[in-house]
């Protein structure tokens, strides 16, 4: 680690230290009955040590949160990400230039998802995981998870982004796509987002971190309306 990056990560513990004090609480509860497999597995992963920070569990400081119960109808919650460079405004943009949000089964696509993980060295200042680089041949597709794809004006998928539903919240596993300044990317977690309020089948999203992620990332986080929370879970 180099002294800059030594000082950035100072800077964001001091930063998040500051503010756990005024972060809300969220409690989210796993249920077996969706896939006990998959659902016990992410629970152990969520509830383990953090890496770093040893005393604290691995995904419950500063954890990335929409409170999807916040709003009746997806208009109220675009209405909350419509101003200049935030979520639904370049969701809007994206939408005029012929970008399109689909439910899609990955199999259909396997040349375009190796396209989108080889299209960057780097992503978020840090080298792309040897992983992407490996052509998939196949994908497996579990009933509590969505699969959704951002497509084209050509019909290519450009991203993508599959979410499990875990319990009374549903969370991002992997949200991806090529690097441009089209704006997509918004459309597509915007329109995910929106569909979870309408169909009012969990109370939260969730996005991984949100203190723990890059600068770019957590800009992009906030400007879809995620927050930092301290979370606790149980499992049913």
């Amino acid at each position: 680690m180099t002294l800059s990056e030594i000082a950035n990560e100072v800077s964001r513990l001091i930063s998040a230290g500051a503010q756990l004090h005024r972060m809300p609480r969220a409690h989210l509860q796993f249920h077996l009955r969706l896939h006990r497999e998959h659902i016990q597995a992410t629970h152990r992963i969520f509830t383990q040590p953090h890496p770093r920070y040893r005393l604290i569990k691995n995904k419950t400081v500063g954890i990335a949160l929409i409170d999807l119960r916040r709003f009746k109808t997806a208009e109220d919650y675009l209405d909350t990400v419509k101003k200049k460079d935030f979520a639904a405004y370049h969701a809007h943009k994206a939408k005029i230039r012929g970008y399109r949000v689909h439910h899609i089964d990955r199999n259909f696509f396997i040349d375009d998802i190796y396209d989108i993980h080889t299209s960057a060295e780097t992503r978020q200042g840090r080298p792309m995981d040897d992983a992407y680089r490996i052509k998939e041949t196949s994908f497996q597709n579990y009933p509590h998870f969505g699969y959704f794809g951002i497509l084209d004006k050509r019909e290519k998928l450009v991203g993508y982004c599959t979410m499990a539903t875990l319990g009374n919240f549903a969370a991002t596993e992997r949200v991806i796509g090529h690097k441009n300044g089209d704006g997509f990317m918004y459309l597509l977690l915007t329109e995910i987002i929106c569909s979870l309020i309408e169909e009012k089948t969990v109370s939260f999203l969730m996005y991984d971190t949100y203190l723990g992620a890059q600068p770019g990332l957590r800009n992009f986080k906030r400007k879809l309306g995620f927050s930092p929370y301290l979370v606790r879970y149980s499992v049913a």
